[in-house]
């Protein structure tokens, strides 16, 4: 999926002795959308912006070790390692020698001949990474401006990490004229730097440019215009991961001492083995507990309380991605958790002042692949609306750019059920997104074109089969069975079918098998069939 952006110049921070102006440059493709004041709460908005860049680089996915200088020399000290074994006799041994030291200055001339080269290669993707930044980072962050804040969103490298920074009004001093609506924003790694810079003695202006629109033909060289074909994976997983935010959850708060001794043990141990997972222990009065697992290390929150009606048992993975909290801990009040269930998506707000708040939201894994359950349900239609009836909601939606589901359906004379399906299936599309802190939805273009969601719901014909199977109750005669850390699943699809699925403590398919034909040709190297998937999917319904 190809996004297009055109820039009127570059973001920029000009710092100086008593102030500092910082000035984004817009998509001048989108509609015009500006916003200009004065920041007021210099060091927590410092930290977070540059909390929100460590999410846009964040890579969490496993990254093998480089053996190859390794094995280069290896290569080069197998022969020699062999004559040495082999050889008794003193001649043999001083000829060794002299191949050696003549081996040696070969490669200090292959050096001093390549040298350039490599210099001049290293010199360009240090071009690459200073002036085509887009080429580093697939998609640059969104900034949306509301009647009562400004937000910025962004999705991480690796495709599993959403990151929301939100400042309300309150945030900045002397707002001198803003419009609302949604844009991109060139943010370099340059830009990043010059945040650091960030001081409380100095005068910080904030501007959104809304000059950035003015130019019609003329200073058209001025315009830097970049263009990113996005894989599908990456828009799906940002419209998974922010969706989710609309889905029934359970929710509670950590005081800011809670996610430090978090950190402080994921930092202190390192895994060898599965399940790799925060267990949350929930119950109704008490102090909130987390068990760290494989080394089953409890965290008692005591200045946490629970304070749902039901005790709970939660489990969720990919938690090495909560150091990214690391840097708002020193300015972070308490944090707001939205757990979606095992598995599943969970978030984590962090209330850094009483209008500005940062939300983390983790997929429910690291790595989304066949392997483990990949939760597309959250793609998946929510509910049938006439279309009428969806564009009357989005437009009332659009008049004040936010509001809850129970006041459009009041305005609409709707009924709430029909006016949150409605807002969910824009959610989904990327046109609104839910508020987690405030509990509204709110306008968010996405992309400026709209996306094809059906093209995004499955991520190949087997999912969307697979999910038709669940959605149909093909899958019959389930059977579940614990034994020796692993879950071994038995059914029967379409009555046709005999299905086997194991499953380990990281909720990962490690075998299964099927009696089609696509499994006796392929077994598991193309992945599993469909009917092994619907096994699985309807197991995690279950």
């Amino acid at each position: 999926m190809q996004f297009n952006y055109k820039y009127g110049g570059s973001s920029i921070v000009k710092n100086g002795v008593s102030a500092t102006d910082v000035n984004f440059a817009p998509d001048v493709l989108r509609e015009p959308t500006f916003f200009v004041g004065t920041l007021d709460k210099k060091i927590p908005f410092r930290e977070a912006i540059s909390a929100l860049h460590h999410v846009v680089v964040a890579d969490f996915n496993f990254q093998p070790k480089d053996n190859s200088a390794y094995l280069a020399w290896l290569k080069g000290q197998e022969e020699i390692w062999l004559a040495e074994a082999s050889s008794d006799l003193s001649k043999l041994q001083t000829e060794i020698h002299n191949v050696r030291t003549k081996l040696e200055g070969l490669r200090k001339e292959r050096d001093v001949i390549t040298k350039p080269y490599y210099k001049a290669q290293r010199d360009y993707f240090q071009y690459l990474y200073k002036r085509d930044y887009a080429a580093w980072f697939v998609l640059d962050p969104v900034i949306t401006v509301h009647p009562d804040q400004v937000f910025f969103e962004c999705f991480s490298k690796d495709e599993s990490v959403y990151g929301k920074l939100s400042c309300g009004y309150d945030v900045f001093n002397n707002i001198n004229e803003f419009k609302c609506g949604t844009t991109n924003i060139d943010y370099s790694k340059k830009l990043y730097e010059e945040f650091q810079k960030i001081r409380t003695y100095k005068e910080t202006d904030f501007k959104i440019d809304p000059k950035g629109f003015d130019v019609k033909t003329t200073g058209e060289d001025n315009y830097r215009e970049v263009k990113i074909d996005l894989p599908d994976s990456w828009v799906r997983g940002f419209l998974q991961v922010s969706t989710a935010m609309t889905s029934k959850k359970v929710s509670f708060e950590l005081e800011a001492i809670d996610i430090a001794n978090f950190i402080s043990v994921l930092k202190r141990n390192k895994e060898r083995k599965g399940p790799r997972s925060i267990k949350y222990i929930l119950k109704s009065g008490e102090p909130i507990v987390a068990v760290f697992e494989p080394w089953n290390i409890e965290i008692v929150c005591n200045q946490s309380i629970y304070k749902g009606e039901t005790s709970e048992e939660i489990r969720v993975w990919g938690r090495r991605r909560i150091l990214l909290l690391e840097r708002l801990l020193p300015i972070t009040n308490k944090f707001t958790v939205h757990l979606l269930g095992s598995g599943m998506p969970s978030f984590y707000t962090a209330h850094l002042t009483s209008e500005m708040y940062f939300t983390l939201g983790l997929s429910g894994w690291t790595a989304n692949d066949w392997t483990q359950s990949s939760q597309l349900e959250l793609l998946a239609p929510r509910g049938l609306v006439p279309a009428t009836t969806m564009q009357t909601v989005y437009l009332e939606l659009r008049k004040d750019w936010f509001a809850t589901e129970s006041d459009i359906a009041e305005v609409l004379n709707l009924d709430v059920g029909t006016v949150n399906k409605s807002l969910e299936t824009f959610a989904q599309a990327g046109k609104v997104i839910y508020d987690l802190k405030n509990k509204v939805y709110r306008v968010r273009e996405l992309k400026r074109d709209g996306i094809d969601i059906e093209s995004l719901r499955f991520s190949s014909e087997t999912d969307k089969e697979a999910f038709k199977l669940m959605e149909q109750g093909a899958v019959s005669d389930l059977k579940v069975n614990e034994n020796n850390n692993k879950i071994t699943i038995t059914g029967l699809v379409s009555n046709s079918y005999n299905t086997l699925v194991v499953i380990d403590k990281d909720l990962k398919i490690t075998d299964a098998s099927c009696t089609c034909n696509y499994y006796y040709k392929n077994k598991m190297t193309k992945g599993p069939c469909q009917h092994i998937l619907a096994t699985r999917i309807t197991f995690d319904k279950k």
